[in-house]
């Protein structure tokens, strides 16, 4: 491997960094102590189930429910007629899409109406006095279906002959997206030296969180309003589609709040039929009402992720320089439009298609269509790590066809000159990704893959290695608002209108804010996810919370300080101008003094005088930040894989990566992070898939039994390293991290599987690169009889 040149900025370790704390919300959840929706008091509560659908495509007949009224603890059982008939409208999408064509919604239902269109759609909910009373009167609701022709096979949605799923959608197409410079794209193409196409698949992944959706629906009656507590995320975007969309409401008369969530990965962020179905069952019931989703219930009704076919063309000139790309995509919508299905897609993918190559001309294609299948929404990523595995697959067969080095054809692309518009017109401002090839390369140990893999071929093993780089545009909701307010105990309440799950956001923005007030970790009360308490906010989605929260606090900040200096300099009997606040010491100082003993007060000891004067309010800060930037992640993820032959198992022996994610708060946080997306990644690449039979349209993969998700022994120490190369998008130069190692894993072991399998004239195998599909790879390869 030829050397890189030197770089002057340090190689992070996150273990060894002393920024690097532990997360200070992991007492309470390791001593049991977290509190989600399930732990809420169930005194006084009805428990929900749901009757779902059986059939992929069915016209519904009847539906009989004098059994199941009539056993012991059930209190009602309700139907899509009851629910319309109260005026629910449809639940909404927010996604907005630019023409060619327009984006349809068909109506979609908290219960269904007339026709059932997926395996697992809810047709009845069933209120009883307990969870297990509930789920017994399923069996007795007796409903009488006309099954109808149904389509899962994505290759075949589009067809003529298809069965029509949707009569407003002529081809079962949902919209038509397009994106680029289509004409700059077809004449780079005209012009080519080099042209290189590729099929590919991105399969069909479920999120699996540890903890199910659950919901318990209020009807506040005094206050004639209502209240949903889920586990979930978005609270104020499914705010307004639960208002605006079904129950037809202001907003102030509705309110969301997320306790502890156990995880979400994309699939929590959007909006369900339960939740309106849990709301409206409240205020009928005069009663709150709960429900909570069994593991079959989340494969069946939680959204799904990716599902994307994909033909792909990279132009190349004589040189080998990237001169065009043309992607074309087919995306599974399911059977319903879901809240932010189509962005993941269109909008998402296009910011990311190229990755981090300078490539002049792309233009993309993106077809939307229905399936009978459960509806597709936002996965760890959301779009970007499909484009980014589409130009790093690419590459690879490129320099496999046309007999070039693989590592070279990417430094010699990879984007140097900023700030760089790329050709889906969104302008990266920096990046520093040909210093993480480069170096990421050197911390994998290339230079000793010859003899891992002279080591492998001697025991009877294939051996190969995979680089996977990645470009993300971390942004997700523009603007973000952020509150501090000191509280009767002189702790501060720090609010925020982002979201965690799992992130760590109760560290991160904690360590931000006590450097900044020169105060104690523990002096701080963090609160989120509540529409009661948060004005606005954007939650989570696409990396964002560090690079749009961080700065609102800083704004908050500004203000809480300002507020405090008139106050702090009376008592200090000073003019404001003398007075200055030292974030080291967390007081206000006279500058004029003498030292090394100026007069200094507190902040928590002005706060404390604010809040005991009557003529003064009590000490708060406020910060919005209005910002639409993207900031530029990015890296070089290096992965080896050994094959047995003989069985096409896969097993992953190393993993190495050097990443960007700008200023680190917490390097320790941030690997976290990465290592969790790794982890997903290599589960879509190697194992994870939803699969629906062709002709039942019955989802095989319902269970773990049948989902395979990756276990500690499939995974090998994960070597990640970073540098620190702000963005000026925020102030303090961060960069979303919490999506990236899904984003950059998928590639760097499907190349790694496919360098094993080369030796056989393999160059393509599609996700996931399960053993049966390697060995029948390898059995179409090579002549009976032949060893590698």
């Amino acid at each position: 491997m030829n050397r890189p040149l030197a770089y002057d900025r340090p190689l992070i370790t996150p273990a060894e960094d002393p920024r690097s704390i532990g997360r200070l919300e992991d007492e309470r959840f390791v001593t049991g102590h977290g509190r989600y929706v399930d732990d809420v008091p169930a005194d006084g509560h009805l428990f929900a189930a749901f009757l779902r659908s059986p059939h992929a495509h069915a016209e519904i007949v009847s539906i009989d429910v004098a059994q199941a009224l009539a056993m012991p603890g059930i209190r009602a059982v309700f139907t899509g007629d009851d629910l319309l008939a109260d005026g629910l409208g449809p639940l909404p999408c927010s996604v907005v899409l630019q023409p060619p064509t327009p984006l349809t919604v068909p109506d979609r239902h908290t219960l269904a109406k007339g026709r059932v269109r997926h395996v697992g759609e809810p047709v009845a909910m069933i209120l009883a006095d307990s969870r297990a009373a509930a789920q017994d009167a399923l069996e007795t609701v007796e409903v009488d279906y006309e099954s109808l022709p149904a389509i899962v096979d994505l290759r075949r949605a589009r067809s003529p002959d298809a069965p029509q799923i949707w009569s407003e959608a002529a081809l079962n197409t949902a919209y038509c997206y397009r994106r680029g410079d289509h004409e700059k794209t077809e004449a780079a193409f005209a012009e080519a030296a080099h042209v290189v196409e590729l099929d590919l698949v991105n399969n069909r992944v479920a999120a699996a969180a540890m903890e199910p959706r659950t919901a318990i629906g209020y009807w506040i009656e005094a206050e004639q309003r209502y209240e949903l507590h889920f586990s979930g995320s978005f609270v104020h975007l499914i705010r307004r589609e639960l208002a605006d969309g079904v129950f037809h409401v202001p907003h102030d008369r509705l309110d969301l709040v997320t306790p502890d969530v156990g995880g979400g990965f994309g699939m929590k962020n959007v909006n369900y039929p339960e939740y309106a179905a849990v709301l409206w069952a409240a205020r009928r019931m005069g009663q709150p009402v709960r429900w909570a989703a069994e593991r079959m219930e989340e494969f069946l009704g939680g959204v799904h992720g990716r599902d994307n076919l994909t033909r792909a063309r990279l132009a190349l000139d004589a040189e080998g320089n990237f001169t065009g790309l043309w992607v074309e995509t087919t995306a599974n919508l399911g059977a319903y439009v879901s809240s932010g299905g189509p962005g993941s897609s269109t909008m998402a993918s296009a910011s990311a298609m190229g990755g981090l190559y300078a490539i002049p001309a792309i233009a993309m294609e993106v077809h939307g269509v229905f399936t009978n299948t459960t509806p597709v929404d936002a996965y760890r990523g959301a779009g970007k790590p499909e484009a980014n595995y589409i130009i790093e697959r690419i590459i690879d067969v490129a320099a496999h066809r046309l007999g070039l080095d693989r590592i070279e054809l990417r430094r010699r692309n990879v984007m140097r000159d900023f700030p760089y518009r790329n050709g889906t017109g969104l302008t990266v401002d920096s990046g520093a990704f040909a210093e993480t090839i480069d170096r990421g390369l050197l911390h994998a140990d290339l230079d000793g893959l010859a003899a891992r893999r002279a080591e492998a071929q001697a025991r009877g093993k294939l051996y190969g290695a995979g680089i996977g780089c990645f470009m993300e545009t971390s942004r997700g909701q523009p603007n973000e608002e952020a509150w501090l307010r000191f509280l009767e105990d002189d702790r501060i309440e720090l609010i925020v209108g982002t979201q965690s799950n799992g992130q760590g956001h109760e560290t991160s923005f904690v360590q931000l804010v006590a450097a900044r007030l020169g105060m104690p970790l523990g002096a701080f009360h963090f609160i989120q996810g509540d529409t009661r308490r948060i004005a606005t906010g954007g939650a989570h989605g696409g990396a964002r919370s560090l690079h749009m929260g961080s700065a609102a606090l800083l704004l908050a900040i500004d203000d809480l300080l300002a507020k405090a200096k008139p106050a702090a300099a009376r008592l200090l009997q000073a003019l404001p101008e003398e007075v200055s606040f030292s974030a080291a010491t967390g007081t206000f100082l006279c500058t004029g003094d003498p030292a090394p003993q100026p007069r200094a007060i507190g902040l928590a000891e002005v706060a404390r005088h604010l809040r005991q004067s009557p003529d003064e309010a009590p000490l708060h800060g406020h910060g919005m930040n209005i910002c639409d930037l993207f900031n530029y992640p990015g890296g070089c993820h290096v992965a080896e894989v050994e094959i047995d032959p003989e069985t096409g198992s896969v097993t992953l022996a190393r993993y190495a990566a050097v990443d960007d994610y700008g200023t680190l708060i917490n390097p320790l946080l941030a690997e976290n992070q990465v290592q969790g997306g790794i982890v997903q990644g290599i589960g879509q690449a190697l194992m994870e898939e939803s699969v629906y039979d062709p002709d039942t349209g019955q989802l095989i993969s319902a269970s773990f039994t049948d989902y395979a998700m990756p276990r500690g022994e499939d995974i090998p120490s994960l070597d990640l390293r970073f540098i620190e190369a702000p963005t000026k998008a925020n102030p303090i130069g961060v960069k979303g991290s919490g999506q990236a190692g899904a984003i950059a894993s998928p590639q760097a072991v499907i190349n790694a599987v496919v360098d094993a399998l080369r030796l056989f004239g393999i160059e393509h195998i599609d996700m996931p690169a399960t053993p049966h599909r390697i060995w029948q790879a390898l059995q179409q390869a090579r002549p009976s009889g032949a060893t590698p």
